[in-house]
C-alpha cells in the first residue's frame, strides 16, 4: 500500500525538473554568484587587520545586529565577515525560492486541474507532493554542494573548507526546511496565494522574531529558525548542530506534509473557507473590486508584516544612541554631520531596507493580472462590458495605493517605537519624509511591471530580478564602495538620503513622469496585444 502512494515519484520529479530546466538554473546561478563575488570583493575593500577592525567596529551595534545576526566581532576575519553579513539575508532568499518552487508544484498544480490529471494516471496519491520535495531538496543539496567548494576554492585563508562547506549546507538546509513549510501549507490552504501568503509569512516571521531577540533576549532567537543559521557561527568555530536540527526539523516537516496530504480530499484545504455571498456586492462586480478581493489576505499579511518590521528597527534606534555615546571610535569613523544625530544617519541605510521590501506586495499585486490572464480568467471579464484599459488601470490603481500603505505602515511603525526608545524621540515629519521620498521610485518598478505586461508578459519575471538587483547594489554598495552610476541604475539609486542629504523635488519629479510615461506605454501595449490562451 505504501508502494502504491508513492508509485512513479522518480519519474513525476524527472517532468518537474524539466518544467523547471530554466527557472533551477536562474536561481542556483544567481544565488552563487552574489555567494562567490561578496568574498572576492571583501578581500580587495578590507585586505588589512585594520580596515577589517574598522567594520567590526561599524557591524558593532544593535540596527546591525537586528539586520545581520550577531558574529564573533573580535575575530573578524575575510570569512566571518562575509558569513556575517551575507549568510542570514542569502538564506532568506533561498528560502523564498523553496517556498516559491514549492508552491507552483504543489496547490498552484492542484487548483489549476493539473494535479487531477496527474492522478488520473498511474501515479500515487502522494506521488506528486514527494516529488516536488525531491526535486527541490536535490536543488537544495546542489546549491549547498556549488557554494560550499565555490568558497573554498577562492584560496582565501580564513574560509577553510569546513567552514565552506557548512556556510552552503546553511543555505540548503534553510531551502530545505521552508520547503517543508510550504507543503505543510499547501494542504491547510485551499489556494496558492494562501499558500505563499502563508509560506512568507512564517519567513518574514521568523525573520523579524530572530531580529529582535537577537538584541534583547539572545537565548530566545533559538525558537526562529532563521536565527538557527547565524549560530552555527560559520569560519568561526563552525557548530554544526544548528544546521543538523533544521535539517532534522525539515524532514519533521516532509512527514507532516505528507500525513495531511494523505488524509485531505483534493481541491480541498483544512483551514476554513467561508461561504462566499449570495449575491455580490456592486464594488466586487467592478474590476477593481473583483481584483482586491483576489488578494485581501495577501495586502492584510504584507500589511501586518511592514508595521512589525518598522517596529522591529523602531525598537533598536534607542540601544543604538547610547552605544555610539560611548564608542569613540565610532564617532570617528562615521563623522556625524552637523545638526544631525547619530541615530538619524542610520535613517537612509533603514529606508534602502524597508522601501524595497515595500515594493514587494504592490509589484505581486500588478502581476497579478498577469496570472489572471495565465489561468484564462480575464476572457470572462473581457467578454463582458470591462474594456482592457479599465482592466489593467484597477490593477494599478490597486497597486499604487498598495504602495504608499506598505510604506506608510513602515514608517509609522520605525516613528511610533523609535520615538519611544531614543531619548528625545523622532520627528514624524522626518521618519516620513524620508519613507515617502522612496514612494517615486516604487511607483517606477510599479510601471515597469505594467510595461512588461502590456508587451513583454512572458517576461514579467525579469522585475524581480530588478528589484533584487536594487537591493543589493544599494544595500552593499556601502560595503563594495561600488560607484555611482551601478547604484544610479536602479530608481532606488536616485533618491535623496535625508536627512543626511539636502532633499530635492527634482529626482523625485524625474521619476514620478518615468513612471507615468512607462504606466501609459504598458497600457497602450495591453490593449494592443493578443491575450494569452
Amino acid at each position: 500500500m505504501a508502494s502504491n502512494l508513492g508509485a512513479k515519484t522518480g519519474y513525476l520529479s524527472r517532468f518537474i525538473f524539466r518544467l523547471d530546466r530554466v527557472r533551477i538554473p536562474i536561481w542556483i546561478i544567481s544565488l552563487t554568484f552574489f555567494t562567490i563575488i561578496v568574498p572576492t570583493a571583501f578581500m580587495d575593500l578590507y585586505s588589512s587587520d585594520q580596515e577589517r577592525e574598522a567594520m567590526a567596529q561599524t557591524m558593532a551595534n544593535p540596527a546591525m545586529t537586528a539586520m545581520t545576526g550577531p558574529a564573533n566581532l573580535s575575530n573578524y576575519t575575510l570569512g566571518v565577515m562575509t558569513a556575517h553579513q551575507m549568510l542570514l539575508m542569502t538564506a532568506a532568499v533561498v528560502g523564498l525560492m523553496s517556498i516559491l518552487l514549492v508552491t507552483r508544484h504543489t496547490r498552484a498544480d492542484e487548483e489549476d486541474g493539473r494535479l487531477e490529471m496527474v492522478r488520473s494516471l498511474p501515479t500515487g496519491r502522494l506521488s506528486y507532493l514527494n516529488a516536488t520535495l525531491l526535486v527541490v531538496s536535490v536543488v537544495c543539496i546542489g546549491l549547498a554542494l556549488i557554494n560550499g567548494f565555490g568558497l573554498y576554492a577562492l584560496g582565501i585563508e580564513s574560509m577553510d573548507l569546513e567552514g565552506s562547506l557548512l556556510y552552503g549546507t546553511a543555505l540548503g538546509a534553510t531551502g530545505l526546511f521552508f520547503a517543508g513549510v510550504t507543503a505543510i501549507f499547501a494542504q491547510l490552504s485551499d489556494n496558492s496565494r494562501g499558500t505563499i501568503g502563508y509560506s512568507i509569512a512564517i519567513l518574514l516571521i521568523a525573520y523579524l522574531f530572530r531580529a529582535i531577540t537577537d538584541v534583547s533576549n539572545e537565548a530566545l532567537s533559538w525558537i526562529s529558525p532563521l536565527a538557527w543559521v547565524t549560530k552555527a557561527k560559520v569560519y568561526d568555530t563552525n557548530n554544526w548542530w544548528p544546521i543538523v536540527l533544521m535539517i532534522v526539523a525539515s524532514l519533521v516537516l516532509y512527514i507532516v506534509a505528507n500525513y495531511l496530504n494523505a488524509i485531505r480530499d483534493l481541491d480541498r484545504g483544512f483551514l476554513p473557507s467561508k461561504p462566499g455571498k449570495k449575491y455580490a456586492s456592486r464594488f466586487l462586480q467592478s474590476p477593481i473590486g473583483l481584483a482586491l478581493r483576489l488578494q485581501r489576505v495577501g495586502i492584510i499579511s504584507w500589511a501586518i508584516g511592514m508595521y512589525v518590521l518598522g517596529v522591529s528597527y523602531g525598537s533598536v534606534l534607542g540601544d543604538l544612541e547610547s552605544f555610539f555615546s560611548d564608542n569613540e571610535a565610532m564617532k570617528q569613523l562615521l563623522q556625524p554631520a552637523e545638526g544631525v544625530s547619530l541615530v538619524e544617519q542610520f535613517i537612509p541605510m533603514l529606508m534602502i531596507v524597508i522601501s524595497l521590501l515595500a515594493t514587494i506586495p504592490p509589484v505581486m499585486a500588478m502581476n497579478k493580472l498577469r496570472g489572471e490572464e495565465k489561468k484564462e480568467r480575464i476572457v470572462h471579464l473581457l467578454g463582458r462590458t470591462v474594456s482592457r484599459t479599465k482592466l489593467i488601470g484597477s490593477y494599478f490603481l490597486i497597486s499604487i495605493i498598495n504602495g504608499f500603505v506598505m510604506i506608510s505602515l513602515a514608517a509609522l511603525g520605525l516613528w511610533s517605537v523609535g520615538t519611544i526608545t531614543v531619548e528625545g524621540g523622532l520627528a514624524f515629519e522626518m521618519i516620513f519624509g524620508a519613507a515617502l521620498s522612496y514612494y517615486p521610485a516604487m511607483l517606477v518598478m510599479i510601471s515597469l511591471a505594467v510595461l512588461l505586461i502590456g508587451f513583454f508578459p512572458k517576461l514579467t519575471i525579469f522585475i524581480w530580478l530588478y528589484i533584487l538587483y536594487s537591493f543589493l547594489v544599494l544595500y552593499l554598495g556601502g560595503l563594495f564602495q561600488f560607484s555611482d552610476w551601478i547604484g544610479n541604475i536602479s530608481p532606488f539609486g536616485h533618491v535623496p538620503q535625508t536627512p543626511i542629504e539636502d532633499f530635492s523635488f527634482t529626482p523625485l519629479l524625474l521619476l514620478s513622469m518615468i513612471a507615468i510615461v512607462l504606466t501609459i506605454i504598458g497600457i497602450i501595449g495591453f490593449n494592443k496585444r493578443d491575450i494569452e490562451m
